[in-house]
């Protein structure tokens, strides 16, 4: 079996998953823009070969360098970044040289645009916010006075909280439309009603049948805008969906949008409150589609909180499309991510914090200064027996001086 990853050596800890495959026997090809010697000894060991380009973004020297392992390998059977930035890349590579197994170039809109993500929401019965797609400043006022404000608009088609805006009254929608929004094309820009709530994840994998292999999910306390707005401090934890409502919602979803091959990563927001025209306190709303691998450390707080490896179990699922290492698997312990914001000042040192936490921290990271918005300048990783335990760890971790 061949596989072209791109990028393998960026977000820093994705060798993992063609690390996994490579042990399966598989040909793992390595496209990156990172010169050879600049790699990790992780990242050269985990590859069969791999071709350098300056840039990803060039196309053409992509597809030469996919050409090229045709030619020394064969037909390619999968190709795949596991990173959102890429999988328009990814969907192009395929379509050019037919490989079947992935979404091609004319499938990208119903998993890359937020507005037709809804759709598959709605298949699934899962409601979702009203949105309007901006053309106009007239058109965006009026929706903005149907909904009520605030209102949220970001990129129909974006990839985290970049260019996203809470916006509170009809004057802030109109300065951001006169000098932001107009200088785009029309309908780039999406609104939606404010939904009071956070978000919950289901994230998986599954096989080319569409079985799920394996699944889980994430609370978030802080929204992704509000990172941005925090310099990146935040609270996220690992939960125990098998034991919630998630179970029974997140796999009508997963075949609504006939996700197959795949490592997927499912946003849903619960209410905190009852909001009229949406629904009551506690219920489940869809948000946004992800067809690749939670982003972040995610992937190893789900290992750590049920005691699996889902690198493995993402590489069986496309040598043998079960999950053969792990088939039993269970909820062992909450796992829980606290970033702290780059313009903060914090009352305990790192130190004091790995005393406090003990045998409880798993992990420890300086996160890359482009990714650190979403994830904090700094990274702790901890495990907690109960709900009570993070609130603790998060007051002494995110404790302001």
């Amino acid at each position: 079996m061949n596989v072209i990853f791109l990028s393998p050596h960026f977000p820093l800890h994705f060798w993992n998953f063609c690390d996994r495959l490579k042990r399966l026997g598989v040909n793992v090809l390595g496209i990156g823009d990172a010169p050879y010697d600049n790699l990790q000894p992780e990242v050269r060991n985990s590859l069969t070969e791999y071709y350098f380009t300056p840039s990803l973004e060039d196309y053409d020297n992509v597809y030469r360098a996919v050409a090229f392992f045709i030619h020394r390998y064969g037909r390619i059977d999968y190709i795949e970044s596991q990173n959102e930035y890429w999988l328009n890349l990814e969907s192009r590579l395929r379509t050019d040289f037919n490989v079947s197994t992935g979404w091609r170039t004319d499938e990208m809109d119903a998993v890359k645009l937020k507005s037709q993500m809804k759709a598959g929401y709605k298949r699934a019965k899962v409601k979702t916010a009203r949105h309007h797609l901006i053309e106009n400043l007239n058109g965006a006022l009026a929706f903005g006075k149907k909904v009520g404000y605030p209102v949220i608009v970001k990129p129909d088609n974006g990839v985290g909280a970049s260019n996203t805006w809470k916006l509170n009254n009809a004057d802030e929608l109109t300065e951001k439309y006169k000098s932001v929004i107009a200088s785009y094309p029309q309908k780039h820009f999406i609104m939606e009603e404010f939904v009071p709530g956070h978000i919950e994840t289901f994230d998986g994998i599954t096989n080319a049948q569409g079985d799920i292999l394996f699944y889980t999910g994430q609370v978030m306390r802080v929204t992704p805008l509000a990172m941005l707005q925090g310099a990146g401090e935040n609270v996220s934890y690992t939960q125990n969906v098998q034991a919630i409502d998630l179970a029974g919602i997140g796999p009508r979803v997963v075949k609504a949008f006939g996700v197959k091959n795949r490592f997927f990563h499912f946003e849903f927001f619960r209410l905190d409150q009852d909001k009229p025209g949406l629904g009551r306190k506690g219920e489940i709303l869809g948000l946004e589609v992800n067809m690749r691998a939670p982003g972040g450390y995610i992937p190893d707080k789900m290992n750590y909180a049920y005691n699996v490896d889902v690198y493995q179990i993402w590489a069986e699922s496309l040598v043998w499309g079960e999950n053969r290492s792990f088939p039993q698997y269970s909820f062992k312990r909450y796992v829980t991510h606290f970033g702290r914001g780059s313009q903060t000042a914090y009352l305990h040192s790192p130190e004091e914090i790995r005393q406090f936490l003990g045998d409880k921290l798993l992990l420890e990271k300086v996160p890359p200064t482009s990714i650190s918005g979403g994830m904090g300048a700094q990274v702790f990783m901890a495990w907690q027996d109960s709900l009570e335990e993070i609130d603790r760890q998060a007051d002494f971790i995110l404790a302001h001086s």
